[in-house]
This record gives C-alpha cells, sequence and structure tokens, in this order.
C-alpha cells in the first residue's frame, strides 16, 4: 500500500467555523461511503470484473476529474449517530480528520465546485453502454471468458 501523505500523522488543529458549519450542513455525506481506487481497466477481463462490481446493490465505479478509477460502496460508517455525528470524534481515524482539507486530501466534495468525476456507473447496463460508445471491445467472443 502507498500513501501519498508522509508518515508520522499529526493531529491537525480544529477546523474553522466555515468548516465546521459545512459539515453541519452536508449530513456527513463523506461518511455515508467509501471509495477505493482500483486499477484502470486495459482488458476484457477488467471489463467483466467492473461489470461484476455492478451488478452488486449500492455499488457504483467512477473515473475522478485526475482520471483515476474507483469503485465506491454506499455504506454508511458504523460511528454516525442520528443526528449524522461521529459518535467517536476525539478518537476517529486520521483519514477522517484530514477530509477536506486541501493540505492532506482531496478538497471535501460537497464543498467543491468542480465535478467530482467525469463519469459515473450505477449499473452494468450503463457501463456497458459506455463502452461500446468509447469503442472498446469488452465482450468476450462466445458470452464465456477467456
Amino acid at each position: 500500500m502507498t500513501f501519498d501523505r508522509p508518515f508520522p500523522y499529526y493531529p491537525r488543529p480544529m477546523l474553522t467555523t466555515e468548516h465546521n458549519l459545512q459539515c453541519a450542513t452536508c449530513g456527513a455525506q463523506c461518511c455515508r461511503y467509501l471509495a477505493m481506487e482500483i486499477d484502470k481497466p486495459t482488458c476484457k477481463r477488467d471489463y467483466d470484473h467492473i461489470r461484476w462490481y455492478l451488478k452488486h446493490r449500492d455499488v457504483h465505479v467512477f473515473i475522478d476529474n485526475h482520471g483515476d478509477w474507483l469503485v465506491q460502496f454506499d455504506t454508511p460508517c458504523d460511528e454516525l449517530d442520528k443526528a449524522h455525528r461521529c459518535r467517536n470524534y476525539h478518537t476517529r481515524p486520521m483519514i477522517c480528520r484530514s477530509h477536506g482539507d486541501d493540505d492532506l486530501t482531496e478538497q471535501c466534495e460537497f464543498d467543491s465546485e468542480d465535478e467530482t468525476h467525469v463519469e459515473r456507473f450505477s449499473t452494468a447496463q450503463e457501463f456497458e453502454v459506455w463502452l461500446d460508445r468509447q469503442r472498446i471491445d469488452w465482450r468476450f467472443k462466445n458470452g464465456f471468458g477467456p
């Protein structure tokens, strides 16, 4: 596993009041899913794996505005309470602490004026239509694997 940021992490100071208000306003959207980077698909097997991901409920695949491919799982953090607040705020993971801090991670998607993705797929059919529009040869000849 590689990291973009050097270790060790140190707790950062409290966010500004403006940032706290934004977090309260969005209903903790960043705590309702997780997204993991995947390799850019390059062969039929890769495309088939993405089709498989998208056949699962609450799973999406997207290409972010940097060209990176990610799989997203819409599943809320177990630490969110009914008011969308973190029950373990003071001991939350560093990735949570740094989310939205431009110095450490990407800008908060709620606060960003830019789209967070250039393509987003929620179903295998959406992905297949996109593959066809891109003229990508993704189908296996006999309907089975290689």
